[in-house]
């Protein structure tokens, strides 16, 4: 095992694909190349890639080149959760093996089953009737509920994050990564930082694995029923408050059409068969047993300062250039939007 990467290609994230193939073939049973590597769109923090081998489709996820900020893109700990996931009620794609070794193709990276499903990259699913929308939406709150009602110690992961206190040190933590990657100053972002942890709620003692990124793109459907087949990018996951998967999710409701992140706010979702808020969380809470809490707009707030901080750290990596997707600086400049949408949200 050695940290010496392999000989620079022309573009940073261009996989070694005859030296990837014959390091697969050594370590991954019944894999065979040549190969072929293709980038999947997004992934603007970890680089995906669909490779095509002799033996099959599978995916690649490896962390990206240049300065990383500590703890981030750590794609041993997605791997962990597939593996403890995979066959359970919570769909993921099968994993099939971990590479810590970084001179193979640069980085740490990962193998995993190729899912054959569905990708909705715009929430207003345009290419779907409305009954086919508000059934869309209902199986992504089903995938949601099947997640938050794992006992993760019955899965190996009890240790992945520590219990208790979620929004409290998530607060503490994006405010951190937040200021390592603070790029100017943005008014909104110090107002949620000064007002969220006043508003945090004391400890309830729920605790379950959430997403941490739980949006329609991260999910993947039957080609041909509502369901989520696979619930991808882990990369944010770890032990927490499950209702901020909720949050998280219901941000999209509020978000205006743009191109990074594109959100619903402005349409008519009634018109578009697009369930509001009121029965989402309905519909969570009754699969749960779970109840909404009185400071919602808490939750939500807290959801659009932590995606804010996310942005933030792409626009980082764009401004020292290793930004993995062409939409980072576009995502980037979503920061100074998500923040005023916390401040209005928390009132």
């Amino acid at each position: 095992m050695t940290d010496t990467p392999p000989p620079a290609a022309t573009d940073a994230l261009a996989l070694p694909e005859a030296a990837l193939a014959d390091y697969l073939q050594a370590q991954l049973p019944g894999f065979r190349g040549p190969l072929t590597a293709t980038k999947f769109k997004g992934g603007q923090s970890n680089p995906t890639y669909r490779i095509d081998a002799a033996s099959g489709t599978y995916v690649l996820r490896r962390k990206p080149p240049g300065v990383l900020l500590p703890s981030a893109h750590a794609v041993d700990r997605e791997f962990r959760v597939l593996q403890a996931l995979h066959g359970g009620p919570a769909p993921v794609a099968r994993p099939l093996h971990l590479c810590t070794d970084a001179s193979v193709i640069g980085a740490m990276f990962y193998l995993m089953d190729f899912v054959d499903g569905r990708i909705f990259w715009d929430p207003s699913l345009p290419d779907l009737a409305p009954a086919g929308r508000g059934a869309l939406y209902a199986g992504i709150i089903d995938a949601m509920a099947a997640l938050h009602t794992i006992d993760p110690a019955a899965v190996g992961l009890a240790d992945f994050g520590k219990p208790g206190n979620y929004f409290a040190r998530q607060l503490h933590r994006w405010t951190e990564q937040y200021r390592a990657s603070e790029t100017g100053p943005i008014p909104a972002m110090d107002a949620l930082i000064a007002a969220l942890p006043a508003r945090c709620p004391a400890d309830d003692g729920s605790v379950a694995l959430v997403h941490g990124d739980f949006r329609i793109d991260n999910l993947m459907f039957d080609p041909v029923q509502p369901k989520v087949i696979a619930i991808v990018d882990w990369e944010l996951s770890t032990l927490g408050h499950p209702l901020a998967d909720l949050g998280y999710f219901c941000m999209a409701l509020r978000l205006p059409r743009n191109p990074a992140l594109p959100g619903l706010a402005g349409l008519d979702r009634t018109a578009l068969g697009i369930p509001d808020e009121a029965a989402l969380l309905a519909r969570y809470s009754g699969l749960t047993g779970r109840p909404i809490p009185a400071d919602w707009p808490f939750v939500l707030a807290f959801s659009f300062f932590r995606l804010a901080a996310i942005a933030q750290g792409v626009a980082k990596r764009a401004q020292q250039g290793n930004a993995s997707s062409d939409q980072a600086v576009q995502a980037g400049r979503m920061t100074a939007l998500l923040a005023q949408l916390g401040v209005d949200v928390l009132g």
